[in-house]
């Protein structure tokens, strides 16, 4: 895999393209500044998050940095494409608070990967972006995403377009394919090796040990049950409710971690640090405040002892 500098934490920047709320462009550039200024140098957009807005935000921010001082990665896989229909209706269905009048077109091709790629170059006004990760092969057709992505990605890389391919996905048999293809640099890994929970620990991060994957870690929060202290019934988890034993559990955790002065979400950001298959972890923020405390608290100091007491409850896997 390249040496890539992404640091311990790294901004998604989906809210950026209007993810549940509305933001102002300023509002935007604010917080990516805002990430900036906190020492963070790895940004991660999609065409899909806000149908390009988040790609235009983001390339207007970074065009006022050096381009040798920062990384980012996109999505390729989905394409943009005109909407009539939605015309005067918003993204809803997508959860982006932006004008419907773009679609989403699923193509996974050789020539689908490299217009996706020359689209995001346009929109984010780069000539190169460090890494491409195909998006959510699972949601459309797996097998043929791999096969017919996969070789057309490692030609980008190849032709020195890109420096680094992956695969994003909330599959385990989605990542597990792409651990073993032998073709990818990286896993976006979202939700599946969390503090909660760690599905990926029984195949996908074995599989990424034995190839050489390294782990872009996503959506460590849970979607937002582990990013508060005390969560409680109300808590998001996974876009939707929390099931009332995952809450147990995570307030369990909680629990031993305020034994040792430790806050949930502190625990939350650094736990899958700890496996050395883990480059770096991103978070989402809708305000500077938000990306400035998770820095903070991915600097606090957590002791040992708290995951050996989270082992010893069977909280956390040893």
């Amino acid at each position: 895999m390249p040496d890539l500098a992404f640091g311990r934490i790294g901004l998604g920047a989906a809210n950026v393209g209007n993810l549940y709320t509305a933001m102002t462009d300023a509002a935007a550039h604010d917080l990516l500044q805002a990430a900036w200024d906190a020492g963070v140098r790895y940004f991660d957009t999609a065409p899909h998050y806000g149908l390009g807005l988040s790609e235009r935000r983001l390339g207007a921010f970074l065009a006022t940095k050096p381009r040798d001082e920062f990384l980012v990665s996109t999505k390729v896989g989905r394409l943009l494409r005109p909407n009539p229909a939605g015309v005067g209706t918003l993204d809803d269905e997508n959860s982006f608070v932006v004008p419907a009048d773009q679609k989403r077109v699923w193509d996974a091709s050789a020539d689908g990967i490299r217009a996706s790629l020359d689209e995001s170059l346009e929109r984010l006004g780069l000539d190169r972006v460090d890494i491409v990760f195909l998006h959510d092969p699972e949601r459309y057709d797996l097998a043929g995403g791999l096969a017919t992505g996969l070789p057309a990605m490692v030609d980008l890389r190849e032709q020195g377009l890109v420096s680094a391919i992956g695969v994003g996905s909330m599959s385990t048999d989605g990542l597990l394919a792409a651990a073993n293809s032998g073709a990818i640099d990286l896993l976006m890994v979202a939700g599946r090796f969390t503090l909660a929970e760690q599905p990926a620990l029984l195949d996908v991060i074995p599989a990424c040990r034995t190839n050489g994957v390294g782990i872009v870690n996503a959506s460590i929060f849970n979607s937002g049950l582990l990013a508060t202290e005390n969560p409680g019934a109300n808590a998001r988890y996974e876009y939707g409710a929390v099931p009332a034993a995952v809450l147990a559990k995570v307030q369990a955790i909680a629990a031993v971690c305020r034994e040792f002065g430790v806050t949930l979400p502190e625990a939350a950001l650094q736990y899958t640090l700890r496996e050395d298959s883990v480059s770096t972890v991103i978070v989402g923020a809708n305000r500077p405040a938000q990306i400035e405390q998770n820095v903070e608290r991915m600097a606090t100091t957590i002791p040992e002892e708290l995951w050996d007491r989270l082992t010893e409850k069977g909280l956390i896997p040893a």
